[in-house]
């Protein structure tokens, strides 16, 4: 049976900043789940409470939608990852990436800066993937309806991005079930809550075996 827990931001921040760094001096929190599932809202709500916690200092984000190639890099661009921003901090150092422009569909020429923090919000699908598992201070999976997922998408992007939605769906929900990445979270998310609440100050988690509408399976 999964149970629905109302937890605010603020709760979990602290939960954050209790944990170990694993990834160098950096506490890296990533925020997987399929897309429109309600990551990037998470992520910014998370990001305020870790401000408010830390004095005003909000940490830095990185949205691995800004460092693929294209639809075609939906997983691959991970060693770009790796290279500019996670051995860097691994080894105490900042990194950089280049950020890639959808709209011109190439990458832009200025690097943007990932200081050595004491958090780093990862954003994105395959965020927490099984490569970076062991460095993780903390597993978040934000999941969703799969139509609930879709109509957002598309009111996002416009219904020319159906093609090659569906074929990222699929490719997501291949990858997820290869890599066993909701079993794995530390906190799962309810992307879409029917329960009221202030969502910019709490999120509903789900305590239970993975619900059948996640998205997980294929």
């Amino acid at each position: 049976m999964t149970v629905v827990v109302v937890e605010a931001y603020a709760t979990l921040a602290r939960r954050v900043l209790a944990r170990p760094a694993r990834l160098g001096r950096t506490r890296l929190v990533a925020v997987d789940g399929p897309s429109g599932a309600g990551k990037s809202h998470f992520t910014a709500c998370l990001a305020d409470a870790l401000a408010a916690s830390a004095g005003g200092r909000r940490p830095p984000v990185v949205h691995t939608d800004d460092l693929l190639d294209g639809w075609d890099d939906q997983f691959t661009f991970w060693s770009r990852l790796e290279a500019g921003v996670l051995a860097p901090l691994r080894a105490g150092r900042p990194g950089a990436y280049q950020r890639y422009s959808w709209a011109r569909r190439a990458f832009l020429p200025g690097a943007v800066p990932v200081p050595v923090a004491p958090v780093l919000l990862l954003e994105g699908v395959s965020a927490a993937r099984a490569a970076i598992r062991a460095e993780l201070s903390l597993a978040v999976f934000v999941t969703a309806p799969a139509d609930l997922r879709l109509t957002r998408a598309v009111a996002r992007d416009g219904p020319g991005i159906l093609p090659e939605l569906r074929r990222w769906h699929a490719g997501e929900r291949a990858h997820f079930a290869a890599d066993a990445t909701a079993g794995h979270a530390d906190v799962l998310v309810d992307g879409a809550p029917r329960l009221p609440h202030d969502a910019d100050r709490y999120y509903l988690r789900l305590s239970g075996p993975v619900p059948d509408w996640a998205g997980t399976h294929r």
